[in-house]
């Protein structure tokens, strides 16, 4: 599933191209497209009259999370269109248009002939017009690029947490102090807390076990056993893993995980644990495990990384 570099990768890609551009159609394609628009109350419908004769103002992302605000005649932003990529969205700039492709399931036209489509082959990714509610800690809503943006942020995600990425939640601020207590005060298994998006958003099973790796922890160590100095670590390791990521364009496994040109990002070829089944750490030569974790797999250096006795 894409994580926050992905995503960022995905929202500098449309903030590029898509701003400013009135809508003039939004077509969603078959039963497939009614389930990625499936959290739209009135549907494809409901979709195609928030949107069409509108422009898109900015692109703001927090977390895995993403949305691009419409405008407003006199006023700050009231809407916008949210998505989730899921496992395999993808938002796409096509040079060109006109040849059919398979996993298309909402196509949003320009008023100057441009198209962005949305695919999605596995249809677990949404979009939604959806109100924007102010935020409950009165910060921005999320990065507009480097910049916040306004205090608000789509309805569906007021309980997403803010990301590591987020200048709110920097090393040495009252919001950073404070996820380390929650994180610490937790008797859970480390990567779980981490994967919690209302905890903290954008870490998903890619970066949370390269984090987990330089920091040497377990994934099932307690937070409870973590003195502050070690969590601090992870935090700090986890920020600049998903800033490496990012620089690289994100991490592509295959043709699901691309910007808006459909380019491919190249991180994957710095990971140290993920998907190195078999390969030697690269910190110690022991084998790198892959194990099951809820319904999914966690990699491990089992010298570097030892789990924990009783667990």
């Amino acid at each position: 599933m894409p994580e926050l570099p992905e995503v960022e990768t995905v929202r500098a890609g449309l903030a590029l191209h898509v701003l400013d551009r009135e809508i003039a159609e939004v077509a969603v394609r078959g039963p497939l497209g009614a389930r990625v628009v499936r959290r739209q109350v009135g549907g494809a419908d409901e979709l195609a009259a928030r949107l069409v004769g509108r422009r898109f103002t900015s692109a703001v992302r927090r977390g895995k999370f993403l949305w691009l605000p419409l405008h407003e005649s006199g006023g700050p932003a009231e809407e916008a269109l949210f998505a989730h990529l899921g496992m395999s969205g993808q938002f796409l700039l096509p040079d060109d248009p006109n040849p059919e492709h398979p996993h298309r399931r909402v196509r949003i036209t320009f008023a100057d002939g441009g198209v962005l489509d949305f695919h999605d082959q596995r249809t677990f990714g949404h979009l939604a017009a959806t109100d924007l509610v102010p935020t409950l800690d009165g910060g921005p809503g999320g990065d507009a690029g480097g910049i916040g943006s306004d205090a608000v942020l789509p309805d569906v995600a007021q309980h997403i947490g803010r990301d590591l990425l987020d200048p709110l939640l920097a090393p040495g601020t009252t919001l950073r102090a404070a996820l380390a207590r929650r994180i610490r005060s937790s008797s859970r298994g480390i990567k779980r807390a981490i994967l919690d998006q209302e905890l903290v958003s954008g870490i998903g099973n890619i970066y949370a076990d390269e984090a987990l790796w330089h920091a040497r922890l377990h994934y099932d160590r307690p937070g409870t056993k973590l003195p502050a100095a070690r969590v601090r670590l992870l935090l700090d390791a986890a920020t600049e893993v998903m800033r490496s990521a990012l620089k690289a364009g994100g991490t592509s496994f295959d043709s699901l995980y691309v910007n808006v040109n459909g380019a491919s990002g190249y991180f994957d070829r710095s990971l140290h644990v993920y998907g190195r089944e078999g390969q030697p750490c690269d910190r110690c030569g022991a084998p790198i495990r892959r194990e099951e974790f809820a319904n999914r797999s966690s990699f491990r250096c089992p010298r570097c990384q030892r789990r924990p006795a009783g667990r």
